[in-house]
């Protein structure tokens, strides 16, 4: 396994990292917005938790992704220290240098594999969203920060149908992307299977040795941990997930919750991650999706709940 040492069915240090993105990509479906101290409670929490990365917010239009709203604000209520920790969302340069202004360093500039979506999700085709990508570079290294390439649709477009891997592996190697120092593949819809994750991480994994490659998975289809998993025995060094499972992208039809950041803890039991860790996160994503009014799709959470008393990664209240 490229990814990590497995040691009794457990991917051990060396595995790739949590990167919680429920405040991101896990409220932009919600419908209420979460109040910024909220926010800055749940940042805190989480990184106090252990969870390596965190991905906070978006600079999208708030009149389009509401639950985006605030964002700025939440940057300026976060620590140098903390903020080392936090990626934001951007999708021009103009994102990335307001989101620096604020104190933020580090991005991860979204763009589609698919025209079609590229222009449901941000408004131009793709070519355009990567000729842009040099000045957003720029902005970053202006700031002292680092800069992600996102490849939305990864696998599948909601109005396209399959994406094909070789038009994946031409944006990814485009010098345009030079700049970037992570390669994040999502399936967006939630709709590849493990075989697939495998050999798109790992025909870009050899084609840019260089970057990391952060899987962002969907379990629409019920297959998000086994996708992650997939991921990292083909090289992955991040994986996405989102308290109860929250997300999915207002402009992709069909798309439904991330991968579950408890299910995927609970399979990868990180170095740092012990029972009572677990107990606490279980506990944060359970108060999350009350204050939203929306279900926890975590089945690691509901298991936790279990009567199983004598195992011990049940949670007692």
């Amino acid at each position: 396994m490229r990814g990590g040492v497995v040691s009794g069915g457990v991917v051990r240090a060396g595995a790739p990292q949590l990167r919680d993105v429920t405040l991101r990509d896990g409220l932009q479906l919600t419908g209420k917005v979460l109040p910024v101290e909220r926010r800055a409670q749940i940042v805190r929490a989480l990184l106090a938790a252990g969870v390596p990365q965190l991905e906070i917010g978006s600079m999208a239009r708030p009149d389009l992704v509401p639950p985006m709203a605030g964002t700025v604000e939440l940057i300026g209520m976060l620590t140098p220290e903390e903020l080392d920790r936090c990626y934001i969302w951007v999708a021009t340069p103009r994102h990335v240098e307001k989101a620096a202004a604020a104190g933020a360093r580090h991005f991860q500039y979204c763009l589609s594999v698919s025209d079609a979506h590229n222009r449901a999700n941000i408004g131009r085709d793709t070519d355009a969203s990567l000729a842009a990508m040099p000045a957003a570079v720029e902005h970053a290294r202006a700031a002292g920060g680092s800069i992600q390439l996102c490849l939305a649709t990864a696998f599948t477009c909601p109005f396209d149908g399959p994406v094909d891997p070789d038009r994946v592996l031409e944006i990814a190697c485009d010098p345009r992307a030079d700049g970037a120092a992570d390669i994040v593949l999502a399936d967006t819809l939630g709709q590849a299977v493990p075989a697939q994750v495998a050999a798109l991480v790992s025909r870009v994994r050899d084609d840019s040795p260089a970057r990391r490659i952060v899987f962002h998975g969907h379990d629409t289809w019920g297959l998000g941990v086994a996708n992650s998993l997939a991921a990292i025995g083909a090289g992955a060094a991040v994986v996405d997930g989102s308290l109860g499972g929250l997300g999915g992208c207002p402009f992709a039809p069909g798309a439904s919750g991330n991968t579950a950041s408890e299910d995927l803890l609970f399979a990868t039991r990180p170095p740092w991650l012990t029972p009572a860790v677990f107990a606490d996160l279980v506990r944060l994503g359970e108060s999350v999706v009350a204050d939203l009014g929306e279900p926890n799709r975590s089945r690691a959470a509901q298991g936790a709940r279990s009567e199983a008393a004598a195992f011990e990664w049940v949670v007692n209240r």
